[in-house]
């Protein structure tokens, strides 16, 4: 059974879904997911709009725009890490990107 995280998103034209992804003080993006409500509203604040996706949909969703990591329970605003590689990185929420993501 696949692994599934809450995926923050926002509406855009037409009820399309966009996915909301960070970026890390190095300045790559990343894609976020959540573990929890808790954890996403703890980040993002309760009125956030979420989807709930697999691993893999959530992957797929990223490659065609270059995102290759995703940051699972991602820091608060603004209490990134930049230090260590980017695969140590904790990615920055206070400059949320949206990106249309196709089902």
């Amino acid at each position: 059974m696949d692994h599934t995280f809450l995926v923050p998103v926002r509406m855009i034209a037409a009820g399309t879904l966009a996915l909301r992804i960070g970026r890390l003080g190095s300045g790559e993006r990343v894609g976020l997911a959540f573990t929890s409500e808790a954890s996403l509203m703890g980040t993002l604040g309760p009125s956030q709009q979420w989807v709930r996706l697999a691993r893999e949909a959530l992957d797929d969703m990223l490659a065609p725009l270059g995102i290759e990591h995703i940051t699972i329970d991602p820091d608060r605003v603004g209490e990134a890490c930049t230090d260590g590689p980017p695969s140590q990185q904790r990615p920055s929420t206070e400059h949320l990107q949206t990106v249309a993501a196709a089902a």
